[in-house]
C-alpha cells in the first residue's frame, strides 16, 4: 500500500519515486514488534501516533508543512487516518494521527517523515511516537528518534516521573524485535504530548 500511496503523491507533486532516506525506514519495525508487545506485555495499540518536528523559519518550509498536511489528508482518504496538526509552547509542530489500524498509522507516519527528509528537512525531525495501553500502567509510548534511527520506551507517571523499571523490561525483550537505543541517557522524556 505504501508504494501505491507514494506513487500517487509523487504523481500529484510531479516528483520521482526515488529511494526513501534511511532514517525513516526503521519505523516499520514497530509493525511486526506489536505482536510481541501484545503477547508479552499486554500492550495494545491505542490508535494514536504523533510526529514532532522543529519549525524552520523559511517560506519553503511553510510551503512544505502545508504540502505535508495536504498529502496526509489525501492519504487519509485511502487509509481512513484522521490527521490534525498543532504547535506546542516550544515551537515544535506536531502531526497527530488517529487510526484503529496500526499498520495505517505506521504507513502514514513514514509518508510524512520521508517527505520531510526528501525535501532536505530531515534535520528538523524530532521524534515519532506510538501509543499503547497497558491495563495497569496506563499509556506506554515507543519513541522513535530520527537522528539515532532507534526506538526507546517512555512510560510516564504522574508528576513528570517515569516507570524506569518497566522501561528497562521493555528494552530487554524488544531489542531483539526492533532497533532500541542502547544509550539510556538518550531516552528523552516527552512531556505534555498534545491531545
Amino acid at each position: 500500500m505504501l508504494k501505491s500511496l507514494r506513487d500517487l503523491f509523487s504523481a500529484l507533486l510531479g516528483r520521482g519515486t526515488g529511494p526513501v532516506g534511511s532514517h525513516s525506514e526503521p519505523i516499520f519495525a514497530i509493525t511486526t514488534a506489536t505482536l510481541t508487545l501484545q503477547t508479552t506485555f499486554d500492550l495494545t495499540p491505542t490508535g494514536r501516533a504523533w510526529l514532532a518536528f522543529r519549525q524552520i523559519e523559511s517560506g519553503q518550509f511553510q510551503d512544505l508543512e502545508r504540502e505535508i498536511r495536504d498529502l496526509l489528508v489525501i492519504g487519509a482518504r485511502e487509509t481512513g487516518t484522521k490527521v490534525e496538526t498543532t504547535r506546542d509552547k516550544y515551537g515544535y509542530v506536531w502531526v497527530v494521527l488517529t487510526d484503529p489500524q496500526f499498520e495505517d498509522l505506521v504507513t502514514t507516519m513514514h509518508l510524512a517523515s520521508s517527505t520531510l527528509e526528501e525535501q532536505g528537512f530531515g534535520k528538523a525531525l524530532l521524534a515519532a511516537l506510538f501509543a499503547f495501553k497497558h491495563p495497569e500502567r496506563g499509556t506506554v509510548y515507543f519513541v522513535y528518534n530520527f537522528k539515532r534511527g532507534s526506538f526507546y520506551p517512555f512510560v510516564p507517571r504522574a508528576g513528570h516521573t517515569r516507570d524506569n523499571a518497566f522501561e528497562l523490561r521493555l528494552k530487554g525483550i524488544m531489542q531483539g524485535e526492533m532497533p532500541i537505543e542502547q544509550s539510556l541517557e538518550r531516552w528523552y522524556p516527552l512531556w505534555d504530548i498534545p491531545g
